[in-house]
């Protein structure tokens, strides 16, 4: 591959945006038609760990690729917090973080393809990301992250509610305060208490419509009503192990926000390719 200085390299890119959608369906998805519903197969804890290792892998095996575009999410996230830590937003501090898990699936996007590509090519590349854009499923990939973008500012929403019904409405005096306040106080654990359930509420609702819709959009002909349709079906016959992957989502993104999210260069693309296979699990070929 010929190195390009970086103006080169970004005009190349902005001509791959320009033609969004423009592969065919054949072009895309070679020997693969549209169906009606894919069949979802039924999975155990087993299958959790094998797609786990198997993320771990490709994060091994690509790790320099992935790192360099998985450190936009580190600076992302301190951006967040540093806006949230003012004393007026500090009360949607830990809900800017927290919340981050509802919009995961969408931009870990590019982690999928890149795992997609290894499959058909038998290697990988960062650059694969943009083959995204080309995708004649991409309208429908972008309503579905919209619609988890959306989710994720009804949380912050309700999460708003959730502080001005119990500590609230006026901002905390001070970070001091704001502690003091959550941790020694009937209403601050009345806020911790609700906010639990509101965004455990939100977590599974997310991880039901979104677990298998972005890796089946990639993969195959199909649409965005019946690609929620096959994440539920999913949820619907793997409950407990589906349960179990999105605590582990969830805990690994908590650990990997700590210190200052910098952990997130490794624990996202570890997941992102590991949902990629999990959908592999899930969804028979």
């Amino acid at each position: 591959m010929p190195i390009r200085n970086p103006v080169e390299w970004m005009v190349a890119q902005l001509e791959v945006g320009a033609a969004l959608g423009t592969d065919t369906a054949s072009e895309y998805w070679p020997g693969k038609r549209a169906t009606r519903l894919p069949k979802v197969r039924q999975i155990t804890t087993s299958d959790i760990k094998a797609a786990l290792a198997a993320g771990l892998r490709d994060f091994a095996d690509a790790r320099t690729d992935v790192i360099f575009m998985c450190m936009i999410y580190p600076v992302m996230g301190l951006v967040l917090a540093g806006v949230a830590a003012k004393e007026s937003l500090l009360p949607m501090l830990f809900p800017v973080a927290s919340g981050f898990a509802l919009v995961g699936p969408f931009f870990a996007l590019g982690l999928y393809e890149m795992s997609r590509q290894r499959e058909i090519t038998g290697h990988m590349n960062w650059l694969d990301v943009f083959k995204v854009l080309r995708s004649p499923a991409i309208w429908s990939i972008m309503s579905m992250g919209l619609l988890l973008i959306g989710l994720f500012l009804l949380w912050l929403a309700v999460a708003q509610s959730i502080y001005d019904l119990t500590l609230g409405p006026l901002p905390p005096a001070s970070v001091a305060a704001f502690i003091t306040a959550v941790f020694t106080t009937n209403a601050g654990w009345a806020m911790i208490g609700l906010g639990l359930v509101a965004g455990a509420l939100f977590a599974v609702g997310v991880l039901a419509i979104s677990v298998v819709s972005f890796p089946l959009l990639l993969d195959r002909p199909t649409s965005f009503i019946r690609a929620i349709s096959v994440s539920l079906l999913a949820m619907r016959r793997n409950p407990l192990p589906l349960l179990l992957w999105g605590l582990v989502v969830s805990v690994a993104l908590f650990i990997g926000s700590l210190p200052f999210f910098l952990g997130l260069v490794v624990v996202l693309p570890v997941l992102g390719h590991a949902t990629w296979h999990l959908y592999r699990r899930l969804v028979v070929a």
